[in-house]
C-alpha cells in the first residue's frame, strides 16, 4: 500500500491506544489482518483496522483477558464457520461483566447508604453514632 490509510499516530489518537500499545496489539496477533506498510515501511491502517481496534479496546476495558482476546481475533481471522465458538467466548465474557456490574451495584448501594448516614449526622451537627476507631 502506498500513501493510503492512516498513520500510527492518527490511529493512536482515534483509538486512545498509545503507539506502543498499537505495536503490541500487532505483535500479539490481536488484529484481524496484517497492517499494510508504505514504501518507507511505516504502518498504514485501514478503516477496518481502526474499527476492530475500537472493539479490542472495549473488550480489554471490560476486563477480557488477553488470551481470550487473542483467541477471538484468531477466530475472526479464520473467517466464517466458527461463529458459534465466537459467540461462546463473547457470551462467557458478557456473563463475567454482568457479575462485575452486579458486584459494583452492591458496592454503590453500600456507599450511598453510608453517605446518607454521614450527611444526616453532619446536618444535625453531631458525630454520635459514627464509627470512631480511636474510641
Amino acid at each position: 500500500m502506498t500513501g493510503t490509510g492512516l498513520g500510527i499516530g492518527e490511529v493512536a489518537r482515534r483509538t486512545g491506544l498509545s503507539i506502543d500499545a498499537l505495536r503490541f496489539y500487532e505483535r500479539e496477533g490481536l488484529l484481524v489482518g496484517p497492517v499494510d506498510r508504505d514504501a518507507g515501511g511505516r504502518r498504514r491502517y485501514r478503516p477496518l483496522d481502526v474499527e476492530w481496534l475500537g472493539i479490542c479496546v472495549r473488550l480489554r476495558e471490560s476486563g477480557m483477558p488477553l488470551a481470550d482476546l487473542r483467541r477471538f481475533a484468531g477466530l475472526v481471522r479464520q473467517g466464517p464457520g466458527n461463529e458459534a465458538e465466537r459467540l461462546r467466548l463473547l457470551d462467557a465474557h458478557r456473563r463475567r461483566v454482568d457479575e462485575q456490574i452486579r458486584a459494583l451495584e452492591e458496592c454503590r448501594s453500600l456507599i450511598a447508604w453510608k453517605t446518607a448516614v454521614y450527611a444526616d449526622h453532619l446536618a444535625r451537627g453531631e458525630a454520635t453514632g459514627l464509627w470512631d476507631p480511636t474510641a
